[in-house]
């Protein structure tokens, strides 16, 4: 009988990260022994997808950039195709540590969706200014949503559970923070229970951050419309997933 991890597929979306994907695929299989591990070139211009071959990722290569939401809705179809019963996002570019893979997986026995978060007491992430301000408006809001203590809701390192990658592979927002702020949205309004552990975040590992400083502003403005986007937007309906792994 498979183990939980080893029906767990392992998503990497990957823009222009050839310096640091390889190095972010070979500690998760050393960090996860047996892990299954995809990574979505996301439209690409750089050696992205021969340096996560290099390193004995399963490559997905995705013709033109659709962000962060596409590449892991293709990371999602690709999971339920082959018969993946869990997902867990990582980062490509070093800043997730691998070490918290399993204790995601774990709560994943009774939650369909995890979240790692950083301002949980656990590292010394920190934010600060208009862009620490919207992340925390946007956990008051997406607490009460989900109808628990959630204190980063834009973590992209988490992981999904059957029901959660069944309805992310045909719903997975693709919008600026659709990813995160959007998906809690659909997952809470779909009846999927929602819970989060604490996770140390580091340093990018190379290439460049996806947001500078200067725009913080605009970051905090954006949040907030992305928000209320996907307050007004219709709930999905959940299809019950069928798991063959």
């Amino acid at each position: 009988m498979p183990t939980a991890l080893e029906r767990t597929l392992i998503v990497m979306p990957a823009f222009n990260e050839e310096e640091s994907v390889a190095a972010v695929v070979r500690e998760v299989f050393a960090t996860v022994p047996g892990a299954s591990c995809l990574v979505v070139d996301d439209g690409s211009v750089d050696q992205t997808y021969r340096e996560a071959e290099s390193a004995g990722a399963t490559v997905l290569r995705l013709p033109i950039n659709l962000g962060v939401g596409g590449a892991m809705r293709a990371g999602f179809k690709y999971a339920l195709e082959k018969g993946f019963a869990n997902v867990v996002q990582v980062d490509s570019d070093g800043q997730h540590d691998p070490a918290g893979i399993a204790e995601l997986v774990e709560r994943l026995d009774d939650h369909d969706l995890v979240l790692g978060a950083r301002f949980a007491g656990v590292g010394q992430y920190t934010v600060r200014g208009p862009r620490r301000w919207a992340m925390v408006v946007l956990s008051s809001i997406l607490s009460r949503l989900t109808r628990t203590k959630l204190t980063d809701t834009t973590s992209g390192f988490r992981a999904s559970g059957p029901r959660a990658v069944a309805l992310f592979a045909q719903h997975y927002p693709s919008e600026y923070l659709g990813d995160t702020v959007e998906s809690l949205v659909i997952a809470a309004r779909a009846k999927l229970t929602v819970t989060q552990v604490a996770v140390a975040m580091r340093p990018r590992a190379g290439g460049t951050p996806s947001h500078n400083p200067y725009k913080a502003a605009v970051y905090l403005a954006r949040a907030g419309m992305a928000l209320f986007v996907a307050l007004i937007r219709p709930p999905v309906a959940l299809r019950e997933p069928v798991v063959s792994l």
